[in-house]
């Protein structure tokens, strides 16, 4: 079906004031630290260059840049730099899918096999191989769990139930990732290049090959849904998925300098990504290069799929944007789905999108006191989590170390751009920490 809308007036960055931190409750002074901090990262070569960006009260009190986005060439980093995001696509593919779920096009509960028919007959794998590794979105952390039964290899089972479009959204529709732990359905991700398709129709139809690793419902596993999410959005809208962004989301807001790909005459703002030195091809290579070594350029082939050329719109990590950007978008969401005049959900689909959707299950990752909603991973209990924060407060990163966070009770937005992948550092974790540390009142 085809869905035309009316545009509204777009949003601009600049409508988000810029104002003196002690306006707003935040010290100066203890913001300072932040900024030392950071930069003396980039001394201390932990990173070649980022961005720090803060917002309380829907006003902009902290814009810092640090160091370089192009260390080659001598260039600094500026506030327009653009920065790829990887896995904080996530939370604006998931908002772009709700927009559609208010409109009365699907239930959450319905299966997704109802709109792309070429995941009607999933199986579930029968075996686990040993060894499944599972990473953080940020990708600073690592660990091997579980082990399994390698004499089932081959054998699949029905499911319990097919995957529906609430198990996409918060990650438990039994499918994986095939980059991040070597189960026999992860292997048959790499060998089918699961994300290398041409574009999303030919990546579900390539999934629905595959077997799914658990049980829809069962477990919390990090996985392609989001990326089955955007080709959702094709099926139900009649457009591309990156036509739908553009039209009903990013000119409505303003967000101009986010999309799939960098055009030519913006290439100048995009940021260098970096790797530590040492890094190699394939997933154990790239997950055992130590955390202390030099950082480096990476190579062209990370490059590949955002420019000009590209044809594949990941939903699930696909995206570039700036800092101004996802700010745009962050503060259209801590203010109930509206920024300026500009509505894009009802202030009840945000509250259903934040609230924990995994019940007792873990969400996994080892963390406690988290669980995940539609789209972002939700603070339960600061004191299982054992950081600053507040509860209810939702977030995500991507795997060149960009993290963003909502805190709907101080009212508080914090987004980190840097770039380097696999990133081993805790600049995202450090940022948020100095950030609270600067609230006064």
């Amino acid at each position: 079906m085809f869905i035309t809308v009316a545009l509204a007036s777009p949003v601009s960055a600049k409508d988000l004031a810029v104002v003196e931190p002690q306006k707003e409750g935040i010290s100066q002074d203890r913001l300072d630290k932040l900024t030392t901090h950071m930069n003396q990262a980039v001394v201390d070569g932990v990173m070649v260059g980022g961005l720090g960006m803060i917002a309380r009260n829907g006003k902009i009190v902290y814009s810092e840049t640090y160091g370089q986005s192009n260390r080659e060439t001598n260039k600094a980093m500026t506030d327009d730099a653009i920065f790829r995001i990887y896995s904080m696509s996530k939370p604006i593919t998931s908002v772009a899918l709700m927009m559609l779920y208010e409109e009365g096009h699907f239930f959450l509960n319905d299966p997704v096999a109802k709109y792309i028919p070429e995941l009607a007959n999933l199986k579930v794998a029968v075996s686990t191989a040993d060894g499944n590794t599972s990473m953080i979105s940020d990708g600073t952390q690592s660990r091997t769990i579980g082990s399994g039964d390698n004499s089932k290899t081959g054998q699949t089972r029905k499911p319990t139930r097919q995957p529906t479009i609430r198990d996409l959204m918060r990650h438990t529709a039994g499918l994986t990732y095939g980059v991040f732990g070597n189960t026999e359905v992860d292997q048959q991700y790499r060998k089918a290049g699961i994300l290398g398709n041409k574009d999303l129709e030919e990546f579900v139809t390539a999934l629905g090959q595959i077997p799914l690793q658990y049980d829809p419902g069962s477990k919390w596993h990090y996985s392609v849904s989001v990326d089955v999410q955007g080709r959702l959005i094709e099926a139900i809208s009649g457009m591309s998925f990156g036509d739908f962004l553009k039209q009903r989301l990013f000119m409505p807001l303003g967000m101009e300098d986010t999309s799939f790909v960098v055009p030519s005459n913006k290439l100048d703002r995009f940021a260098q990504i970096y790797s530590p030195e040492g890094t190699g091809e394939g997933l154990a290579a790239f997950l055992a290069v130590s955390s202390s070594a030099k950082l480096v350029p990476s190579g062209d082939r990370i490059d590949a799929g955002f420019l000009e050329g590209a044809t594949f719109e990941g939903g699930g990590g696909g995206m570039v944007s700036t800092a101004k950007d996802y700010l745009i978008f962050s503060q259209m969401m801590l203010n109930g789905g509206e920024l300026n005049g500009v509505r894009i959900l009802s202030p009840k689909t945000v509250e259903l999108m934040t609230t924990n959707h995994l019940g007792d299950m873990p969400m996994g990752f080892g963390r406690s006191g988290v669980g995940f909603g539609l789209g972002f991973a939700v603070a339960l209990d600061q004191g299982e989590i054992g950081e600053l924060g507040s509860a209810g407060t939702y977030n995500w990163g991507g795997a060149a170390g960009t993290q963003f966070w909502i805190d709907p009770v101080e009212q508080l937005i914090g987004i980190f751009m840097v770039q380097s992948i696999p990133h081993k550092t805790r600049l995202g974790s450090e940022f948020k920490i100095l950030t609270y540390q600067s609230i006064i009142k």
